[in-house]
């Protein structure tokens, strides 16, 4: 029965491919490598643990942990909320059971004025704390709680033109680095999520990626373009992995046969940190200072608008929960501002002089 998956391999072709490998190498054949596994390959860069799983000092520590076990579901949520109570503990080096209103009150404003905190961050606190002081211990009467305010800063994201964009990729001399690169920008992609696909997230004949356990846990399916399929096909058959897609070059030889011996036995993806680091010296010869990785996302839903794509249609591109979300970008289009430019130009016309 032939594979509906057009990366599948044939289990006798791995077994060739491996030997062919090891006949390549010297050292191979007296010390083999044993191929990847199922359960030795971790699809995503950081392993979040259970805080339930974590030593705790203190009992209090413990219960909150297990209250945020039982209200969230993804380990990355229950690690954030449980950070921010740690952070309280280390501050002030006690039991935060023991704390009192009044010192709940200054280390709110310590993060805000000495540490200087961004909106999001002190709402994540803040909703930490509601949920260890109030929940788990019955301070719902503390005025604190109505006391702390915070408003997001207007600030607007850096977006690339596609002039830039051009020059961005051309810079990229390595192809295992500009693959990746380039599928997140044609796809509107966080890098978590590019580095995370799998050979099963592709469905090339039918032009679509799926991006499984998002942020949020979330879902969602994207059009690929057909052109982009063939490069990750050709992408792909240079290191054939069983399961990755941008599978950790590691460290070794720079030949081709030693590289893709090393990245088709590879248990972990490529690290975020190869190719922010590849980005910052890519902006500094282009004079992009605020260019990043999460900028080409932001260039992808800007282009997209620019090009008469529907909002809504890029919410679900990017994985918006709300259209909110989205809807900066339309402060960030070229045609917005030619257009409000030429009705200014009109009623300025008109004026008398």
């Amino acid at each position: 029965m032939k594979s509906s998956n057009p990366y599948s391999i044939h289990p006798k072709h791995l077994q060739n491919a491996q030997a062919l490998r090891r006949a390549r190498t010297p050292d191979a054949a007296e010390t083999p490598t044993p191929p990847p596994t199922a359960s030795t390959i971790r699809t995503t860069g950081r392993e979040y643990v259970n805080p339930v799983d974590y030593q705790h000092p203190f009992d209090s520590m413990a219960r909150f942990a297990k209250a945020l076990a039982l209200r969230y579901d993804a380990n990355r949520t229950r690690h954030a909320y449980y950070r921010q109570l740690r952070l309280i503990h280390e501050h002030f080096a006690c039991d935060p059971a023991q704390l009192s209103e009044s010192q709940l009150r200054d280390y709110f404003l310590f993060i805000k004025l000495k540490k200087h905190w961004q909106p999001k961050s002190i709402r994540q606190a803040l909703a930490a704390c509601r949920q260890f002081f109030v929940d788990l211990l019955g301070h719902a009467d503390w005025k604190v709680w109505s006391q702390i305010r915070t408003k997001d800063h207007d600030t607007l994201p850096a977006v690339l033109t596609r002039q830039q964009v051009h020059d961005l990729l051309n810079l990229i001399r390595l192809r295992r680095y500009r693959t990746p690169i380039k599928l997140i920008y044609v796809c509107g992609l966080r890098l978590s999520e590019c580095l995370a696909l799998t050979i099963h997230d592709i469905n090339g004949p039918e032009n679509k990626l799926f991006i499984r356990n998002s942020k949020g846990h979330q879902d969602r399916v994207l059009p690929l373009p057909t052109c982009l399929w063939h490069e990750l096909q050709r992408y792909w058959k240079f290191h054939r992995h069983p399961l990755l897609l941008f599978p950790n070059a590691g460290r070794g030889e720079h030949t081709p046969q030693a590289l893709a011996q090393r990245m088709g036995q590879a248990t972990m993806p490529m690290p975020c940190a190869s190719l922010q680091r590849l980005i910052q010296v890519a902006r500094q010869q282009l004079n992009l200072p605020a260019a990043t990785l999460h900028s080409l996302r932001h260039s992808f839903a800007t282009h997209l608008l620019e090009a008469g794509a529907h909002l809504h249609t890029i919410q679900k591109l990017l994985g918006h929960k709300q259209i909110t979300s989205t809807m900066i970008y339309l402060h960030l289009t070229h045609q917005t501002t030619q257009d409000a430019l030429r009705l200014m130009d009109e009623l300025c016309r008109n004026l008398p002089r």
